[in-house]
């Protein structure tokens, strides 16, 4: 579990890179995240509606404090095109100037 302090990754998966690219620009200058690194092309396979899929995606992983990833996630909800997204959640270690840079970051401090 997080806590306010904590850094946090946030992962989803959009459908294009432009759609990657604009939920990541979305959430870096509305300080829901330090930063967005857009990785892609990946392949996804998956069951959706019974069905096994495949499909060309393209991972957002975001970094956030705990006290703005609930924010961050309604943010990318509202961003994102998926009827229900993939959205992760892991709490991660950091070293101490990078998590003071993303703290920093996020709170406009």
């Amino acid at each position: 579990m997080h806590n306010a302090e904590s850094i946090v990754e946030i992962r989803t998966t959009f459908g294009s890179r432009h759609d990657a690219e604009a939920c990541a620009d979305r959430l870096v200058e509305g300080r829901f995240a330090a930063c967005v690194q857009v990785e892609g092309p990946i392949r996804s396979v998956y069951r959706w509606q019974s069905a096994v899929e495949r499909a060309e995606e393209f991972r957002c992983v975001c970094k956030t404090t705990g006290g703005r990833a609930e924010a961050c996630l309604e943010a990318v909800r509202r961003a994102h095109p998926y009827e229900t997204p993939e959205l992760i959640l892991a709490t991660v270690s950091a070293a101490p100037d990078y998590a003071a840079w993303v703290r920093s970051s996020v709170e406009g401090t």
